[in-house]
Order: C-alpha cells, then sequence, then structure tokens
C-alpha cells in the first residue's frame, strides 16, 4: 500500500523472518527530493509504528529525512501473539535483518544512517548497535529502557516466583503493576487515542515477556561503558515508566566521543507524541537540530567515507 500527503510518499509491506513470521514494516520518505540521510524507527512495548510513530516519523520527513519502522513480533500488524517476545534475541535480529538491509539499496549507499528508539525501542536500538558497533552514524534514544523504573518493577520476590514460572506458562498475563498508558502520557486524548488503537496492547505484561524485558534491561545496565556510537539521550524529569538516572549514567560512562543528554523538567515518559503541543516542539527541535548537525559534520569527512567502502564487507544479520 502507498499513499502520498503533504509531500510526504508513505508506503508499507510485509516480510517474512527467519521463523516464518510476517513482519509489518512501513516508510515516509519526502515525495519530491533526495532525504538528507535515513532515520530507523525502533517502537516501544506494546505500541507499533505505523499509527502511534506516525506524527514522529512525518516531522522527520519535513526536515528531509528518510524514515523507516517495523512492527515486532507480537507487535501491531506483524504476526505473533500479542505482546508476547518469547527471546528477545530473536527480536533484535529481525530488525537487524531489515534495517541492514534498506541501507545496502543502491540508493541509500553513501547516506547517513541514524536510529531513533524510545522506551524498549531503546533497548533494541543499543542491542542493533552491540551487534554491529561501527555500522550506525548515531542514535536518538528517547526514555530508553536500560532499566525498569523502581514505581513499575514488582517486589525482588515477586519477580524471582515469576522468573521460575516463566519457563513453565510462558504466555500468562499475570505481572502485577501499574497501567502504563495512564504512567506514561500526560496529555489524557493521547491515552484515549493508545486506548482505542486496536494495535496497541492494553493487557497486563505475559510472563516471559516481563522476563525478557528485565533480563535485557539489567544486561544493558552493567554493559553502558560499551555504548560507542554517537548519541543524544532524552528523558522527562517526571518518567515514572524508565528510569532517567540511567539515562545519566549511559552518558557518563559510554565511551562514545559524542554524546549528549537532555533532562526536560515536568515531562513525563512519552515524550514524542504524549506531552503538551508545546513540550512536543522542543522535544523535536533538539532531535532536528542534533540530526542535522551530525549530517553537516558527516556527509563528505573522510571517515564517512572509509566506512561506506568498507560497507561491503558483509552486513547480514
Amino acid at each position: 500500500m502507498a499513499s502520498e500527503t503533504e509531500n510526504i510518499k508513505y508506503e508499507e509491506s510485509f516480510i517474512k523472518n527467519t521463523r516464518g513470521m510476517k513482519l509489518f514494516t512501513c516508510k515516509w520518505v519526502p515525495a519530491n527530493q533526495e532525504p538528507k540521510a535515513l532515520v530507523f524507527i525502533c517502537h516501544g512495548y506494546a505500541m507499533e509504528c505505523s499509527i502511534t510513530m506516525n506524527s514522529t516519523a512525518r516531522r522527520l520527513v519535513k526536515a528531509g529525512f528518510a524514515v523507516y519502522g517495523i512492527d515486532y513480533e507480537g507487535h501491531g500488524k506483524s504476526d505473533g501473539l500479542s505482546a508476547y517476545v518469547p527471546n528477545f534475541d530473536h527480536l533484535v535480529d529481525d530488525v537487524s535483518t531489515h534495517y541492514t538491509s534498506i541501507c545496502e539499496k543502491e540508493e541509500n549507499k553513501g547516506k547517513m544512517r541514524f536510529l531513533l528508539g524510545e522506551s524498549m525501542g531503546g533497548a533494541v536500538l543499543l542491542l542493533l548497535h552491540r551487534k554491529k558497533p561501527q555500522f550506525w552514524d548515531g542514535a536518538v534514544l528517547v526514555a530508553p529502557m536500560c532499566k525498569i523504573a523502581e514505581e513499575m518493577k514488582p517486589s525482588p520476590l515477586v519477580i524471582s516466583i515469576l522468573s521460575k514460572l516463566s519457563g513453565v506458562i510462558p504466555t500468562w498475563k499475570i505481572i502485577p503493576g501499574q497501567d502504563i498508558i495512564e504512567t506514561a502520557f500526560k496529555q489524557p486524548e493521547i491515552r484515549k487515542q493508545v486506548r482505542e488503537n486496536p494495535y496497541c496492547y492494553k493487557g497486563r505484561p505475559r510472563l516471559k515477556t516481563a522476563y525478557e524485558l528485565l533480563r535485557v534491561s539489567t544486561d544493558l545496565e552493567k554493559r553502558l561503558n560499551e555504548v560507542s556510537l554517537p548519541f543524544m539521550v532524552l528523558h522527562g524529569e517526571d518518567d515514572k515508566v524508565t528510569d532517567k538516572a540511567v539515562s545519566r549514567q549511559l552518558y557518563e560512562v559510554a565511551s562514545s566521543a559524542d554524546k549528549t543528554f537532555k533532562l526536560y523538567p515536568g515531562m513525563w515518559h512519552g515524550l514524542l507524541y504524549g506531552e503538551t503541543p508545546e513540550n512536543i516542539e522542543i522535544v523535536f527541535a533538539d532531535i532536528i537540530g542534533w540530526l542535522d548537525k551530525r549530517v553537516s559534520d558527516g556527509n563528505g569527512g573522510f571517515e564517512s567515507e572509509l566506512k561506506r567502502k568498507n560497507d561491503g564487507i558483509s552486513l547480514k544479520g
């Protein structure tokens, strides 16, 4: 399916992963100009790309970028039991394979490529980078899930029992916890939109999914120093879903030479579309400003040229 509005060309299609599942993918590109760079979206837990990330993608296309999205297994319009992630590594492999194949296309060779990850998508982003440390030109991490906030976590005893049960009844929806939609999005009309979106999951987290999120975030928190790509990390000061202290820690300990940390007073978890219109303008001015600077610094630079030449050496997976 393809459509065109406001000089933005939108297309969607399905691909098959190595496990035979159909995954939904989409792209937004400028209709009448060559994109200045590529941005790849990693959406959050229980969310999807084509509806919830549509406003984000359109803002980026209007700023001259081509934007690509994929719904993970068990999310949005892709195959799989709703919000069930039996293995986070498989999910990352799916995203890596699809996004690197887009970068390898003839028309995209020589274009800079950036990752944008929100919440759980921030964890996906960091694992994509770990898989191919030299491949991505930069990343924007929005309230990344490098640690689940204490307010959202069950007690250690409950975690221990649930971890044992996750091997026995992995798909059960019995994780106690707060209503994430209520906690993540400040604006009531946005909460209503998310609740009414049939492609967003509203139930309790499934056992194995919760176990995988805990496993991955714990592992990421221990290895923040390994992050080496240029990045900007954004967090709302009043975020009660993911831990802002760990975003600061990521900024402080990452080995990246080019890193930026923005903490927004009074803002919540959903910075890209859950805030007041004025706050969203502030966030996107920062994101687009950061991307534009990296594109103007990076295009035509010696390192950039060298990297593109080396890209021929197997980018699969």
